[in-house]
């Protein structure tokens, strides 16, 4: 009786649905990183369900529904999760995509957790006390405590979790972001058009960023204009930026867009003479995949994860100094076009794919159950 008991427990074990939640919350900030990583990846992931044997539901905010496929399913994100999770009874792996989560089963221990990393950061903001730095690590370490699998996006951000916290011997692993598929370039009637060759960034505005380093490269160079995307969030930073342009006679050569369109972000990489992101911190560098896309010269900082995505097809600012800046940037035009690296830029890009990507998780969802 016991052995028909025992068979009878595993039949209804294999016949049972595997569903797994694909955390999408920060989709509700547009244009942002964290937007295009759960946009990608859980369109990706969706791809690659078992049909009869697993289900994938996005757990999203309001109104992005209609960005996925229509036949998925989801739960609706309210700012009362945050004090009661719906109901997970029934759910066996929950991904929280984003590291510093409000929206985790902390008390469902019987969901296996899988937690996205993207960078530390906040550890390396001159700006933020050891005070706020240690609450953040205390908040980290509660969501590192909770999960089960930890995944970081870069070789960068797993040292840095492995340095910084105590993972507890649980497995970190490392899967690197695709690239965001750049749509068809277009402006609008009211976006701004160069009428030089220009340098393209783009980035939240905030001093991490580090854009202003950028001006010097414009001294002496009448011909060229330094172009730069993204949401305004540090309204003085942004203005020192314009004040430093105005002392050194760059105001006409300086323009930001603020946050644009995919269509416009899109024009501006294929139409860049140059694309470059000097930050001090990052966990991986989506833009820097996207100027991959389309072959163009790439212009980083040393600094965090940036020499890890770019590899040997990127040139490096190792200081921010204006003649060191202006030696790096005359000598690298110089040997993207000699050596005509277009496509070997291309081709490394390819490596950075939200297909193989999505394959991976899957590996590490499967594992859970």
């Amino acid at each position: 009786m016991n052995n028909k008991r025992s068979v009878y427990s595993s039949t209804l074990l294999k016949n049972m649905k595997n569903r797994i939640i694909f955390d999408c919350e920060r989709m509700k900030y547009e244009n942002t990183g964290l937007y295009h990583y759960c946009l990608n990846l859980g369109t990706h992931i969706a791809k690659f369900t078992r049909p009869g044997t697993e289900e994938l539901y996005l757990y999203t905010p309001p109104g992005v529904e209609d960005l996925f496929d229509p036949h998925l399913k989801h739960i609706v994100q309210t700012p009362l999760h945050k004090l009661v999770m719906p109901r997970l009874d029934k759910f066996s792996v929950w991904h929280a995509t984003y590291q510093d989560s409000y929206y985790l089963p902390f008390r469902n221990k019987d969901i296996k957790v899988v937690l996205s990393v993207h960078d530390l950061n906040f550890m390396y903001d001159a700006a933020k006390s050891p005070h706020k730095k240690q609450r953040n690590l205390n908040r980290l370490q509660m969501l590192i405590d909770r999960a089960d699998v930890i995944i970081c996006i870069s070789e960068y951000a797993r040292h840095d979790v492995n340095f910084y916290c105590d993972v507890k011997n649980k497995p970190v692993h490392v899967i690197y972001n695709g690239t965001n598929t750049l749509t068809q370039p277009g402006l609008l009637n009211q976006s701004y058009k160069p009428s030089k060759p220009f340098i393209f960034s783009v980035g939240t505005v905030v001093p991490k960023k580090n854009f202003h380093s950028l001006l010097p490269l414009l001294q002496g160079q009448e011909h060229l204009e330094l172009v730069i995307a993204g949401r305004i969030d540090d309204v003085g930073y942004y203005q020192s930026i314009l004040d430093t342009a105005e002392k050194m006679g760059l105001s006409k050569n300086v323009k930001f867009l603020g946050p644009i369109s995919e269509n416009e972000k899109s024009w501006y990489f294929n139409h860049c003479c140059a694309f470059s992101l000097p930050s001090t911190a990052e966990g991986f560098g989506l833009p820097v995949t996207e100027a991959m896309s389309v072959g163009k010269p790439l212009f980083l900082s040393d600094k965090t994860a940036l020499p890890e995505i770019g590899g040997d097809v990127a040139f490096y600012f190792e200081n921010f100094s204006a003649a060191h800046m202006n030696e790096t940037f005359v000598a690298g035009m110089k040997r993207y076009g000699l050596f005509n690296m277009k496509q070997e830029i291309i081709n490394k890009g390819k490596e950075y794919c939200w297909y193989i990507a999505a394959q991976e998780y899957w590996k590490i969802y499967r594992s859970l159950y």
